[in-house]
């Protein structure tokens, strides 16, 4: 594929191009935003949204890049369920647990978390009543690639939050097991409408972050009886190395990198580790064993990472606009964690960042 140009509209309908490793993607080849979504959306209601987005992302990444794995992955997980509606963001209760409750979503960054609420308290200082928690996450999670080493890109905004949370069974029935096969991979990509191209790419998420024993050990153990076996689309000596870190069948606690190369850098090494069958989940290595369709786009991937990277950012982008809610639909929360209800908590967390009088002041400005 030769190299093209990616441009999006910006603030008074200039034009800017965004440089990829090196290279430009143009818009033309981006999906066209959905309705309610655009370009430009808070160009006037909160002109300084990326720069509040930076100063609270950017430090808490150079302190800690492995967040930015945990941020991409909350996008992912809250997309799939129900839409690209922050409904993840919610904390459930003892009576009426939330999607963070699910067996999935159990080991979701706590530390994300913590930062998406962060930002959205950094954003409601400024522009209150504005940003929603859903583009929020959105915006992070593609800063969290950028950051990594990985492609920058124009996301469409407009996104309003739910006012509730999936059930467990909702949440389970929409997000892929690690022990899921490509037939099943591609009914649900399919049921979103993502294509198996789209299917290759997004995995291609995996080249950063960690997975813990639990999500890969049915390659290495008799689940049922704890003897050990080996999957044959596992390295032997790669095995080996996961039998070091992973002794017991149906550990909870330890966890490995998903890449050993380069954990933290968001690249083309993924593809890399599938071709030498050095992946962890058997999701992954389906995409190189189970089709030659899909192996044939992994070894392009591989041989090409700005190919990826092109691949990555249109599925990214119609991932990032499923079953959005827009318009009047659904709500701008306070606070990412709970529907507008109570927001006294919130505005401590608030308060503790700018101070008081400050977001007094902020407030009247806006």
């Amino acid at each position: 594929m030769g190299l093209y140009t990616i441009m999006c509209v910006f603030l008074f309908v200039s034009v800017a191009i965004i440089s990829i490793s090196g290279y430009d993607i143009d818009t033309d080849d981006l999906p066209t935003p959905v309705d309610g979504l655009s370009w430009t959306f808070y160009n006037e209601t909160c002109p300084n949204l990326e720069s509040i987005l930076n100063a609270t992302l950017g430090p808490a990444l150079d302190e800690d890049i492995t967040q930015a794995a945990g941020l991409l992955r909350l996008h992912f997980h809250d997309c799939f369920v129900q839409g690209c509606d922050g409904s993840v963001l919610l904390t459930g209760t003892t009576t009426d647990p939330g999607e963070q409750d699910a067996p999935p979503n159990l080991t979701l960054r706590a530390r994300a978390l913590e930062l998406i609420n962060e930002i959205k308290a950094a954003v409601e200082a400024n522009c209150s009543g504005v940003v929603s928690c859903a583009d929020i996450l959105t915006l992070a999670a593609r800063d969290s690639v950028a950051k990594a080493g990985g492609p920058d890109y124009p996301v469409p905004l407009g996104r309003r939050d739910s006012l509730d949370y999936a059930n467990e069974s909702t949440v389970l029935s929409n997000i892929p097991a690690p022990t899921s096969n490509l037939s099943q991979l591609t009914v649900s990509f399919d049921n979103k409408g993502l294509n198996l191209t789209d299917l290759v790419a997004l995995s291609g998420a995996h080249t950063i972050g960690i997975a813990h024993c639990s999500s890969f050990d049915n390659r290495l153990y008799n689940l049922s009886t704890g003897q050990t076996i080996v999957d044959p689309t596992l390295d032997v000596s790669f095995a080996s190395s996961l039998y070091s870190i992973c002794p017991v069948v149906n550990d909870t606690v330890n966890s490995t990198n998903n890449d050993l190369i380069t954990p933290n850098v968001f690249d083309n090494n993924y593809y890399l580790n599938l071709q030498n069958n050095e992946t962890l989940f058997t999701s992954d290595q389906s995409l190189y064993s189970d089709s030659a369709d899909t192996e044939d786009t992994v070894d392009s991937f591989a041989s090409n990472q700005t190919v990826f990277f092109e691949n990555f950012i249109l599925g990214i982008l119609k991932m990032g606009q499923l079953d959005v809610l827009t318009g009047s639909e659904g709500e701008i929360r306070t606070n990412c964690s709970i529907a507008n209800t109570d927001s006294s908590y919130y505005q401590q967390i608030i308060e503790s960042i700018v101070g008081p009088e400050e977001q007094s002041q902020s407030s009247l400005s806006t």
